[in-house]
This record gives C-alpha cells, structure tokens and sequence, in this order.
C-alpha cells in the first residue's frame, strides 16, 4: 500500500509534459466558469517529487481529471522552504487553472520565520483542506537512543553532536526541530534539504543522526529497519502506528506538531470555480477506496468547505506566531 505513494515515475512525466499542456491557448468560458474547466489545470507542489505534499497531489489529481476530462498535471517547483513554487500560484492569473498543494510549513511557518513574497491570506483564496499528518520523530539507528528521553540524554552528552534533518528552511519539518531543541533544552545543528524525500536519504545514509519528517515519506523506512522511529508528533498515537508514542507521552509533555494540506488558488479566483474545485474534491476525499489509500499512508483525509479551510489557516497562523517570538530561528534564503 505504502509504495503507491512513491512517484518519481509521475514526476518525470509531469515535468516533460506541462510545458506543452499549457502553451495552449487560454479559453474564456461565458463568465469566466460556466463550463469550468476548459483546458488543463496546473496544480503546483512546492516541494520535491517524494514528498509528503506532491504524494497528496498526485493522488487527487488523476481522479479530477477522470471527473472532468481535463488533465490535472502536478508541477513540482521546489526551491526555498516552499516559497519559489507557492509565489508561482500566487502570481498566476486568478481564474482557477492554476493551484497550488499548500501545507503549514509553506503557508504558516514560512511566512512566520523569514521574509517571503507573497501574503498567505490575501494573495490567495482558500479551496479545500486536503490531509492531515503527523510528523515522525527518527534517527539513524547508529543513534544509541530508544526512546525521546534516551535521545535527549544522549543529546546532552558532553561531546556528543547531532543533526537533524528537514525538508527546507522555514519549513514545518525544521520548525519541528527547533520547537524540540527549545523544550528539550537540547542543541542540534539544523541541515535543510529541498524536500522531505532528500532528507529522508541523508538520515537513512548517516550523513544527519536525527530527522522530523512526515510519516509518509518514513513509513516504508521505519517498517525496513534503515531508521527507527521513536515518536510522532502528533498529540495522540496514530491508527498506522499504534505503537509509536508521542513525543508528548515520551518524554516530553506539550510538545505538539501537525502537518496539514489543502488546495489554494490565487486571490479572485470566480467563487462558482471555487466551489466545484471544493465539491469535487471534498468527493474524492470522501471515497472509501481514497480513506483506505490515504489511511494506509499515514494521512487523514481533509473535507470541508473553503471558509473552514481559510479559518484552519488563520488559527494556525494566530497559534505559530506566539510559539515563534519565544524561538529565535536564523533562517537564511
């Protein structure tokens, strides 16, 4: 089940075939979406094929093409913590044809900790939230520690230097990390990667000790023995691994990240566009087939209306923005 979310076979056919799908001329339906939609809909993951966030994507995107008869091409365009591919969509001409895969650590933390261009309320209109999943804390199993509280012990061994890897600067992996550092009392140096699969390599290879990184993306890891997972970041246990703690529960209480995702479009985006984008998807989701699917993944199947999608998005914002005046993150772009 878990080896479905792999896509590096879908991503070398999105990036060689979305140049020609939308080099065709644009076609104006009557009001701008009546017939919605009229040509191929781009919809941008932020991060490198092998994510968290582009497995989402790809799922959902060959059943709306099946609903409309119009291809539905993911576009990966990664780049600083999320930053060069969500600018993308949020300077796209606004009449649905180009989305964008948003998660927290691109519309949230992003902007929380370093100078982005673009506004992540209003340069955007919220359409549908797509998942939720936990973050796995893991390290590479020359790494003496079972359990969070071995790992924070060791961390505070005289000598001892470890690295954790994330899926970029800014992102909601590193933000992870240094959220642990501060309430563990514990220093590791921060190594950035452009995507959570590239930074899954690095802690599988030893080249980082210690990795938070979206469960997706672990799983099939974990379940090899290549690293060992100690908690998840979620505030309860998830139904994929019942047997994993969480961080809170393993040593180290109030400790709380949640990974979300969810589908933007750019600000003025016709409300009626909106709307069939949010029922379509909002369908899709709702599919035992596509539960089971994401379920067996690691993820929690998102639904909702646009307006809820928009109020998970400035709760989030209102919650990060107090713990990151307490953290002092040094994020260089």
């Amino acid at each position: 089940m878990i080896r479905k979310w792999t896509i590096a076979v879908g991503a070398a056919f999105a990036l060689a075939s979305a140049g020609a799908l939308f080099a065709q001329t644009s076609v104006k339906a009557p009001g701008g979406d009546l017939h919605y939609p009229t040509k191929p809909i781009r919809l941008i993951s932020a991060f490198a094929p092998g994510g968290g966030a582009s497995a989402v994507a790809r799922m959902i995107a060959p059943e709306l093409t099946e609903a409309w008869g119009q291809s539905v091409v993911v576009d990966n365009r990664p780049g600083a913590g999320g930053s060069i591919g969500t600018e993308m969509a949020a300077r796209a001409p606004a009449d649905g044809y180009t989305l964008v895969m948003a998660t927290a650590s691109t519309i949230v933390i992003n902007p929380l900790v370093g100078k982005v261009p673009f506004d992540p309320i209003n340069d955007f209109t919220p359409v549908v939230h797509t998942s939720t999943v936990p973050l796995v804390l893991a390290v590479h199993p020359s790494v003496p520690a079972k359990s969070v509280k071995e790992l924070i012990a060791y961390a505070r061994t005289p000598g001892t230097q470890l690295n954790f890897s994330s899926s970029g600067e800014g992102t909601i992996s590193h933000f992870a990390g240094e959220l642990f550092k501060s309430m563990a009392k514990v220093d590791m140096v921060h190594v950035p990667y452009k995507g959570g699969g590239q930074a899954i390599i690095d802690l599988i290879a030893g080249h980082v000790q210690v990795g938070f990184l979206n469960i997706l993306e672990a799983l099939p890891q974990i379940n090899g023995g290549r690293i060992r997972a100690l908690a998840v970041s979620t505030p309860k246990r998830s139904p994929v691994v019942p047997t994993i703690p969480t961080v809170a529960e393993a040593g180290l209480p109030g400790y709380e990240v949640i990974q979300w995702s969810g589908i933007l479009a750019p600000a003025g985006v016709p409300k009626s566009v909106v709307t069939k984008l949010n029922v379509e998807v909002n369908r899709v989701l709702a599919r035992a087939d596509m539960r089971e699917r994401f379920i067996g993944g690691g993820a929690e199947p998102g639904s909702g209306s646009p307006e809820q999608f928009g109020t998970l998005i400035r709760s989030e914002i209102g919650k990060w923005s107090k713990v990151v005046k307490t953290i002092k993150l040094d994020v260089q772009r």
